[in-house]
């Protein structure tokens, strides 16, 4: 090999390293533009420090890559001492959904869980499943869903009624597919598809007495609410535009607590994962109920508990892209 050709190739390759070294230092630098951009909003989330029941009260963890992921997440109207969100949650969980995202990771299914459900509250007997808040707080919550679910919860999220408002503002209002027209303080909700935020979009989410089914349909408009935020939120515009999802972020992050899994590299992981899932690919449905009843002087909701087998089953299943949900009650 002539001097001349080592001397080409020699340069060629430091050549090639350059290029890599140039397309390192921008990706490296615009990772560490985005972190900076996002870091203050981070340091607003409060963390629920405790937020899981010790382990041997547990569902046993899968072990390897390609593990479901389970999100529960809740509304609150609460606001306590220190301007704190867990201090007087007690039982002000207005909203409890269970976000499951299955291995595959082509599919996320939502499931309310009715506040009123007669459950087992481990140590407590038979109550309403919203009481475990305010018998054990969050590891007693998330205790009990993990045993509705038989599956574990790996990260919670709360978000309060204000963080809820401004989320809706940043994003220029959620589209929502609404099957049931109705009126309530103030605002007119139209049958079909309509673009709401701020107040109103507080109001749609909360509303239950202009229904004669009361709760079943307040969270049934829940679930059609965050069907329609998650199909914004996991555009790829979003997802890959640093100064929208950041400006999102600083808007919500003073009116969220999440446990400390839920750190921002995890959803950041999740968010490429999900990234493009389709309205369709969105399912959502309440846990299988078999009406309203009274326990006592308590007016409760009676939970399905063979259908609730059903969703046991389908949540272990790898992927859940043709998962039908169960039949409204």
């Amino acid at each position: 090999m002539t001097a001349e050709i080592k001397k080409q190739k020699h340069v060629g390759r430091w050549v090639a390293v350059g290029i890599v070294g140039v397309i390192v230092l921008a990706l490296l630098a615009a990772i560490g533009w985005y972190f900076v951009r996002v870091n203050p909003s981070v340091q607003q989330v409060e963390t629920i420090e405790t937020a899981f029941p010790e382990e041997s009260l547990r569902p046993e963890a899968g072990e390897g890559d390609g593990q479901p992921v389970n999100v529960l997440l809740l509304g609150t109207d609460a606001r306590g001492e220190g301007d704190s969100l867990l201090t007087d949650l007690g039982d002000r969980a207005d909203t409890i959904l269970v976000a499951h995202i299955p291995p595959d990771r082509e599919s996320v299914q939502i499931m309310s869980i009715m506040r009123d459900s007669w459950v087992e509250i481990p140590g407590h007997g038979m109550a309403k499943v919203n009481s475990a808040l305010a018998y054990g707080g969050v590891p007693l919550m998330v205790q009990v869903v993990e045993g509705i679910i038989d599956q574990r919860i790996d990260h919670v999220s709360i978000i309060d009624f204000a963080g809820f408002e401004g989320l809706t503002e940043s994003m220029g209002g959620v589209t929502v597919n609404n099957d049931i027209a109705f009126s309530y303080h103030g605002y007119d909700y139209p049958q079909g598809e309509i673009t709401i935020q701020g107040e109103e979009a507080l109001i749609y989410v909360r509303a239950r007495s202009p229904f004669s089914d009361g709760d079943y349909q307040r969270v049934h408009n829940q679930r059609a609410f965050l069907r329609g935020l998650m199909t914004q939120l996991m555009t790829r515009e979003n997802l890959t535009n640093p100064n929208r999802m950041a400006d999102i972020l600083a808007t919500i992050s003073p009116h969220v607590a999440t446990s400390d899994t839920f750190d921002l590299g995890t959803v950041a992981s999740l968010g490429s994962q999900l990234a493009g899932i389709g309205n369709s690919n969105i399912q959502t449905f309440t846990m299988p109920t078999l009406g309203t009843g009274m326990e006592g002087s308590q007016s409760v909701v009676h939970v399905n508990w063979d259908g609730v087998e059903e969703i046991r089953a389908a949540f272990d299943e790898e992927s859940m892209t043709t998962f039908e949900p169960p039949a409204e009650r």
